[in-house]
């Protein structure tokens, strides 16, 4: 397939879509918090992030990531300790992710059948620079965006529709490539495709629009993508 601009385009999610985050359990260990609350926190960013855009407000995901450390150590009554700094902590264990085990191979095997390749992230776009240059992967892209342009969160519409301008294509013409289903479903009702990464999770939600596209890898995903 050659690369135009008419060349469809995968948008990829960053956060647990192509980032291992297990290793921000062993952060939380270096607070003297347990690692089980690297999940709780993860998905307590997700909610605040997700609760401002509908609220019509916005904040980067640093300051949210990082006022989530603090709330989950003030619920843990055993905890005691300088709670900015463990928020600093932890929160800058996300620059030092690397991606999953299947993303090299899948990436360059999308990449050699001529999908453009994009990411889109709730994040921080030097975030995913550095991951993927770590990765050796920073030159299959060819932008990384993130929530401070269209200043809202996935799965808000307007995040999506930002994306694929940035890129010059219609939504239709591009697929979201994520992990979360919420993401997939948000990026189905603003006309994109959705590729469901299942990496051993759990069923899809019924109650949202199902995937255009499902695998269990990047790699499956590459083999599965006409």
């Amino acid at each position: 397939m050659p690369v135009g601009r008419n060349t469809p385009v995968l948008v990829f999610d960053v956060n647990e879509t192509l980032s291992d985050m297990e290793p921000l359990g062993k952060r939380f260990e270096e607070v003297g918090a347990p690692a089980r609350l690297a999940r709780l926190w993860f998905a307590g960013v997700l909610r605040d992030g997700f609760a401002l855009t509908a609220a019509g407000a916005f904040a980067e995901f640093s300051a949210v990531a990082a006022e989530g450390v603090k709330v989950v150590l003030d619920e843990l009554p055993e905890w005691s300790g300088d709670v900015d700094a463990a928020a600093r902590h932890v929160v800058e264990g996300v620059q030092e992710l690397g991606v999953h085990a299947d993303v090299p191979d899948g990436v360059r095997a999308l990449h050699e059948k001529g999908f453009r390749l994009v990411t889109m992230t709730n994040g921080a776009s030097e975030t995913t620079e550095g991951l993927l240059g770590r990765a050796g992967l920073l030159d299959f892209f060819e932008a990384h965006l993130d929530v401070r342009g269209p200043r809202m969160w996935k799965p808000a519409r307007g995040a999506y529709q930002y994306a694929v301008e940035q890129v010059g294509v219609r939504p239709e013409e591009a697929v979201l490539v994520a992990v979360h289903p919420w993401d997939v479903d948000g990026a189905r009702r603003a006309g994109l495709g959705g590729a469901w990464l299942r990496r051993g999770r759990a069923g899809y939600p019924e109650v949202m629009l199902p995937p255009t596209h499902t695998a269990g890898s990047l790699v499956e995903l590459a083999r599965v993508l006409p």
